[in-house]
């Protein structure tokens, strides 16, 4: 790949679910995995709800963030992750399997900056043959509040081809909360969600009532608007088995303009759990996957 690919690519799978940031930005291929989709029925939507609006226009990022719009959809009553949670993934790259490996915690709940959150982290290593060219071991933390999984703070502990970087930053709609010792201030939209928190709060989400969510991203580099629908139900078969999962369709936007040169896919289980059980993404010169290889 070349630096140029790797640059794309990294942006936008880490805007899609930072967990995967640069993991997912090598996954994906024409694997094993087996998917029968069932797409949803036509629906008359409503004029007045916000799964009807139209996609966002140029300028539209910060307006749609207000209290009709979707971004503020709460969880369904009741759920919440489980502390002690890891999920493992394999990424495969076209016929070349377990390339990266990616695992997500939930590490439990914390007090920081005041505020009760989740404590949610990110694993990301590249395996060989990718890891001879690309090493890369890299390591995402979160903290996102209970409810709508607005972040707190996010991190980034990157290792990649011997260069290490270390970003701290505090999130903040007004800008006035200073900054702790070694973190940097963010100012972001209300209700931003990092890749981690948005993860989570995209299980949250009761699918079979609420068809389509969207809420601004930061990705610890950039402010992003994520747009995700339920098209439809699919049997998938990956490596820790096999799952009933509704099929989410997630589309990024940038300023308001749909990144429009790539397609993401992702399968969450009908468990009370909601695992995401895989990830595809087709883009313009590859076809990525991630896929649950074991839940603990």
């Amino acid at each position: 790949m070349t630096r140029r690919m790797v640059a794309v690519l990294a942006v936008i799978l880490a805007v899609l679910c930072g967990a995967a940031a640069f993991v997912w930005l090598h996954a994906g291929g024409q694997g094993k995995t087996v998917i029968h989709f069932t797409p949803d029925p036509p629906a008359n939507a409503d004029a007045s709800s916000p799964s009807a609006a139209a996609p966002p226009g140029k300028n539209s990022s910060t307006a749609r963030m207000d209290s009709k719009s979707s971004a503020n959809t709460l969880p369904e009553p009741g759920f919440l992750p489980v502390t002690g949670e890891v999920l493992e993934f394999t990424a495969s790259v076209a016929k070349v399997s377990n390339v990266a490996t990616l695992r997500l915690l939930v590490n439990g709940r914390k007090q920081i900056a005041g505020r009760d959150a989740w404590h949610l982290q990110a694993f990301a290593h590249t395996q060989n043959p990718l890891r001879m060219v690309f090493e890369l071991d890299d390591q995402f933390d979160s903290y996102s509040v209970p409810g709508d999984f607005a972040s707190v703070q996010y991190e980034m502990h990157l290792s990649e081809r011997g260069q290490k970087v270390q970003s701290v930053e505090r999130l903040t709609a007004t800008g006035r909360e200073p900054a702790p010792d070694g973190a940097s201030v963010a100012r972001v939209l209300p209700g931003t969600r990092d890749p981690l928190g948005m993860m989570q709060y995209l299980r949250s989400v009761d699918w079979a009532k609420t068809p389509l969510v969207d809420g601004p991203v930061y990705d610890g580099r950039k402010l992003y608007e994520i747009r995700a629908r339920k098209t439809g139900s699919a049997e998938v078969q990956v490596p820790a088995g096999k799952f009933s999962t509704s099929t989410i369709e997630v589309k990024v936007f940038d300023n308001g303009v749909e990144m429009n040169d790539a397609h993401f896919t992702l399968y969450v289980a009908k468990d009370e759990a909601r695992t995401p059980v895989l990830l595809e993404a087709v883009l313009p010169f590859a076809a990525a996957r991630v896929e649950l290889r074991k839940k603990q």
